[in-house]
């Protein structure tokens, strides 16, 4: 049986395909987590991770931050550099965990749709690669729904997961919605998370052969149930009007609106508030699409006093303002990712990138409850209810 070692527990983490940062924030602010590294391929989104940590008052992580493709941790110098660090963290932390979500084009079918073939899809096998490279206490996995319904992407998905089954890992899988943890924004992602089997045994739990992560539940920091949500009697389309008032409707949870979530983050007075694409010669088209009508593949208009369609600023996607004749501004996107509204990203990064890490990101606050319910499995763990275990005798 471990050892109790104190009641709040100190994890560190390992942070790829960083992006703009918005999953290491929802980890970061939740007790005991600690960005400990962070790694991105496009120098600007690690620019705006930089910014947007110095900003908010956190800094860089203790081992830096890092520009590469991921697959030069897997061989050579810089393989050996982060085993290095990895093996100090463990001596300094009572766990270590790996979270990511690799780039996605190549299994949304919106998307580049390539598969594993895909320089992108590639980078998911070379994620897990790395977790069972370095074995990590736990691990978190991100990516579009499309490779857990798209029949040609699945094979590849349960291949990651047989991988992570027979190199001693215990897994657990969800397809989640931000909109579960408040949200303003009905945005699926398939979630996978793992736990080293040995490590559970000595946490008290009883595992199997299925290797399903034991006791594991998906629902402990959910807020809303989202087939019911959605299900409401949400505004449909309204005729557009510039500047225009709409009361708002009854009966429906506020903090779920995109205007509820404009004026909480003040978009107006925000640093990132003049930050939009403008056409050079204005657009006709701004002016006839109704309010709420967000069906289209592009020039989407959200409805103020509903959620927003998934924030993707890629593929040619164009989300309108609701009641202004424009696209959405870096600072409404940025609260229709549930981002605290001191959030803000530097204003000298081209605006292709900024929507770009954007609509990249998870949803802060989805984040958040996923760093929280991992938090409180570790908390609740059959031989800790009230402590953490000795980090010497875990990681034996």
């Amino acid at each position: 049986m471990v050892k109790l070692k104190h009641i709040s527990p100190s994890i560190g983490v390992f942070s790829f395909f960083t992006g703009a940062g918005f999953l290491d924030l929802g980890f970061e602010d939740t007790e005991g987590f600690k960005i400990l590294f962070a790694n991105e391929y496009h120098a600007p989104f690690m620019e705006v991770y930089e910014y947007s940590r110095a900003k908010l008052g956190y800094g860089t992580p203790k081992y830096g931050t890092h520009i590469a493709d991921i697959g030069v941790f897997l061989k050579g110098e810089q393989s050996k550099r982060l085993q290095d660090t990895f093996s100090e963290a463990k001596k300094q932390h009572d766990l270590i965990g790996f979270i990511g979500g690799p780039p996605c084009p190549d299994f949304s079918v919106g998307g580049k749709n390539k598969g594993i073939e895909g320089e992108n899809g590639k980078l998911s096998g070379t994620y897990i690669e790395l977790i069972l490279k370095n074995k990590p206490d736990f691990f978190l996995f991100e990516n579009v729904k499309g490779l857990y319904r798209t029949k040609k992407h699945r094979a590849f998905f349960d291949e990651i997961k047989q991988k992570l089954i027979f190199n001693d890992y215990a897994i657990s899988e969800k397809l989640i919605n931000a909109i579960e943890y408040g949200a303003p924004q009905d945005r699926e992602r398939i979630i996978l998370i793992g736990f080293r089997k040995s490590l559970l045994r000595d946490m008290g739990f009883l595992t199997d052969t299925s290797y399903a992560l034991p006791q594991f539940d998906w629902e402990e920091k959910v807020l809303y149930n989202a087939k019911n949500t959605l299900a409401l009697n949400w505004p449909k389309r309204e005729p557009f009007i510039e500047n225009g008032d709409k009361p708002i409707p009854s009966g429906l949870p506020l903090e779920l609106m995109v205007q509820h979530w404009f004026d909480k983050n003040k978009v107006g007075n925000h640093p990132n508030a003049e930050h939009f694409f403008k056409p050079r010669a204005g657009l006709a088209k701004f002016k006839v699409i109704d309010e709420g009508d967000d069906q289209k593949k592009s020039y989407k208009r959200l409805h103020r006093w509903r959620y927003s369609p998934t924030a993707a600023y890629g593929n040619n996607e164009v989300h309108l303002h609701p009641y202004k004749a424009r696209r959405l501004s870096v600072a409404e996107a940025l609260a229709v990712q549930s981002l605290p509204k001191d959030f803000s990203l530097p204003d000298h990064i081209s605006l292709t990138n900024m929507f770009k890490t954007i609509g990249n990101g998870v949803p802060y606050l989805a984040a958040k409850g996923l760093a929280e319910t991992i938090l409180h499995y570790i908390n609740y763990a059959p031989s800790n209810k009230s402590a953490i275990y000795d980090a010497e005798t875990i990681s034996k």
